[in-house]
C-alpha cells in the first residue's frame, strides 16, 4: 500500500517549495516532486542579479535557487528530484500522481490534496512542432544565453517583451559582430526600449527560417528566441481543470483552489497577478493555508 500524503506538489521552483515548506511546519505530510536534479525551478537558470527581492539584495537567481533547495531541506521536506508527473487520477481518498524516475522506473504517489506548481516553458517557433530544435537557434532565456561566446557572430533576436529587449542589450555588450532586434510589437518595459536605442531594432512583421537560421531571408550565426512562456502541466489533462484562453489554469484567488475540489494550482502555471518569486511564494502560502484549513476542519 503507497503512503498517504497530505499533498503532492509538482514543481519544486519558488511557488512549489514554499508550499512544501509551509506544509512541513503546519505538521502536514507533503511530497515534493521535481524533475531537475535540484528544486530551484527557473530561478536556477537565472545567473544575473535578481534585485526585485526586497530581503535577498544583490543575488543572483541562481543564489535564490540554492537558498530554496537549503530551505526545504531544513523543513525536511520528502523529495523527489528527477522525477516527472506523467498523470493523475482520482482515487479513494485523494489523488493518485504517476511519475517517472528516469533510472527508478515508474512510481506512484497518493495524497488527500494535489498542488500543481509545474510552472511555464519557454515559446518555441509558431508553426513548427512543441520542443523542436534546430543548430545555432536558442530558445528562451537562461544559461544557455550567457554561455554562448558571441565574439565576432551576426546574432538576431526575436521578440517584443522584456527578455527580448533585455537580451538585445546583453549580446550587443559581448562583442558580437552585428545584433538585430525583430519585434512584430514592442511590450517591454520603457527602460529596456530606452537602453536598446532604435539602432539594430526593427518593428512589423518578419519571416523566420530557423532550418536556414535566417530572418526575412538574411542568414545569422545565430538567433535567439524570446516569445514569452506558455503553461506546463499536461501530466494533469485527463482532469479537465478550468483553464484561460492562454491555458493558464483558472483558480479562485483566495484559495488557489482550481475547478475541482482538493486540485491546487499555484504560480505561474496559474498566471497569477504579477509573477516572479515573490508572488510564486506567497502563492505556495496560500494554497498550504487552504490544504490546513481543509483538513483541520472538523467532520474534514
Amino acid at each position: 500500500m503507497h503512503e498517504m500524503h497530505d499533498a503532492v506538489i509538482v514543481g519544486g521552483g519558488p511557488a512549489g517549495a514554499s508550499c512544501a515548506i509551509w506544509l512541513a511546519r503546519l505538521g502536514l505530510s507533503p511530497l515534493l516532486v521535481e524533475a531537475a536534479a535540484r528544486p530551484g525551478g527557473l530561478t536556477r537558470d537565472n545567473p544575473f542579479a535578481d534585485d526585485w527581492i526586497a530581503a535577498l539584495p544583490g543575488a543572483t537567481g541562481q543564489q535564490v535557487a540554492d537558498n530554496i533547495e537549503a530551505s526545504v531541506r531544513a523543513a525536511g521536506v520528502p523529495l523527489r528530484l528527477g522525477t516527472r508527473a506523467t498523470g493523475v487520477r482520482p482515487c479513494k481518498g485523494g489523488v493518485e500522481v504517476a511519475l517517472d524516475g528516469g533510472g527508478a522506473g515508474p512510481a506512484l504517489a497518493r495524497a488527500r490534496a494535489l498542488v500543481i506548481a509545474s510552472g511555464v516553458r519557454a515559446k518555441g517557433l509558431p508553426g513548427y512542432p512543441a520542443g523542436e530544435r534546430w543548430p545555432g537557434v536558442l530558445i528562451g532565456p537562461g544559461s544557455p544565453i550567457v554561455a554562448q561566446d558571441y565574439s565576432g557572430l551576426s546574432v538576431a533576436v526575436l521578440g517584443g517583451g522584456d527578455n527580448a529587449f533585455e537580451n538585445y542589450v546583453y549580446v550587443r555588450n559581448r562583442g558580437a559582430r552585428e545584433v538585430h532586434l525583430y519585434a512584430r510589437s514592442v511590450r517591454a518595459q520603457q527602460q529596456w526600449v530606452m537602453r536598446a536605442g532604435a539602432q539594430g531594432v526593427r518593428v512589423g512583421p518578419y519571416q523566420v527560417d530557423p532550418a536556414a537560421r535566417s530572418v526575412d531571408g538574411r542568414r545569422y550565426d545565430l538567433i535567439l528566441v524570446f516569445y514569452g512562456w506558455e503553461p506546463q502541466a499536461d501530466f494533469a489533462d485527463s482532469l479537465k481543470l478550468a483553464r484561460d484562453e492562454r491555458g493558464y489554469i483558472r483558480t479562485d484567488f483566495a484559495t488557489a483552489q482550481t475547478s475541482l475540489p482538493d486540485i491546487y494550482a499555484i504560480g505561474e502555471v496559474a498566471n497569477r497577478m504579477h509573477p516572479c518569486v515573490v508572488t510564486s511564494m506567497a502563492d505556495g502560502v496560500v494554497a498550504a493555508k487552504a490544504i490546513q484549513r481543509r483538513w483541520e476542519r472538523p467532520g474534514a
